[in-house]
């Protein structure tokens, strides 16, 4: 099968948030939130551990964006629809379009958190995976020790599959770490 040609929403809505491929220039809001929740972002994530330039991030976009058109990887920015703000972002990454599964992938600028907004653009890639692509299985992995990101998968209803023990590196290479894996299937 030829998976670009796999119609997927560019954007999609919510209650309150719209979700949207990125697009080239958006590289100065993303960066400004990265600034913005690096204390936060910095033990969980490898784009994280340095901050990068504006360049830097709209480099990553215009590659998201070409990865998205080629459904290599399907990441949303996340925005209030409200007041177009930036929320953070979200995503299909480790697809495998022949079972189909995915992998959702999250972060939130810190001056948003608390609010609900990334469960529920989670929750809403959640039924786009299951029912729109028709997928089999949708997966959310993070650290054991990630609280806050465990929170979202656990309110809406993944099964925690599994504990992987000693399984990753710390994105700081510094320690071992457990991973978990939830899971929610059609």
């Amino acid at each position: 099968m030829n998976y670009i040609l796999i119609d997927v929403p560019s954007s999609i809505e919510t209650e309150r948030l719209l979700l949207r491929m990125p697009m080239p220039g958006d590289g100065n809001v993303i960066n400004e939130a990265i600034k913005a929740s690096h204390s936060d972002l910095k033990p969980w994530l490898g784009f994280a551990q340095t901050l990068p330039s504006v360049e830097e991030t709209e480099s990553n976009t215009r590659e998201a964006h070409a990865n998205f058109i080629a459904r290599k990887a399907l990441r949303y920015l996340v925005f209030c629809k409200e007041t177009n703000e930036f929320i953070g972002s979200t995503g299909f990454h480790n697809i495998d379009w022949d079972v189909p599964k995915f992998e959702i992938g999250y972060w939130i600028d810190s001056r948003k958190s608390g609010k609900g907004y990334m469960r529920e653009a989670v929750n809403r890639l959640t039924e786009l995976a299951l029912t729109d692509l028709n997928g089999k299985r949708v997966e959310i992995r993070c650290e054991s020790e990630n609280v806050r990101s465990r929170m979202i998968p656990e309110k809406l209803g993944y099964e925690l599959e599994g504990i992987l023990k000693n399984e990753d590196l710390s994105v700081d290479g510094k320690r071992v770490t457990d991973t978990c894996i939830y899971g929610m299937v059609r």
